[in-house]
């Protein structure tokens, strides 16, 4: 059976090194949405105010993405922080890639 999405693993942040979330979706553009605009008000990220897309991983395949965000949730803190340092040095919110239109 042929994927015929893209899936993402993502890194929320509530500020530089501050509180992270990982996570995947097929649809980054509503997922982040749905973070920012706290549609899940009691959720971790609601809660935490992690709201800053500040590393992205796309992937073609579900199961490598799914194996991806397993890994990336076993990392140390060091290791994650590290990760965002190296791909965005200055903690941008990407997000501003992927906004919503409603």
């Amino acid at each position: 059976m042929q994927d015929y999405y893209t899936y993402y693993v993502y890194i929320l942040a509530s500020k530089p090194g501050g509180t992270l979330y990982i996570g995947i979706t097929n649809d980054i553009v509503r997922r982040v949405w749905e973070h920012k605009t706290f549609l899940h008000p009691s959720c971790f990220t609601a809660k935490y105010n992690v709201t800053q897309l500040v590393h992205l991983d796309t992937f073609d395949n579900v199961m490598t993405a799914i194996q991806h965000e397993k890994r990336l949730k076993k990392w140390k803190r060091k290791w994650k922080l590290d990760l965002i340092t190296q791909t965005n040095p200055f903690w941008h919110d990407l997000s501003i890639n992927y906004q919503h239109v409603a």
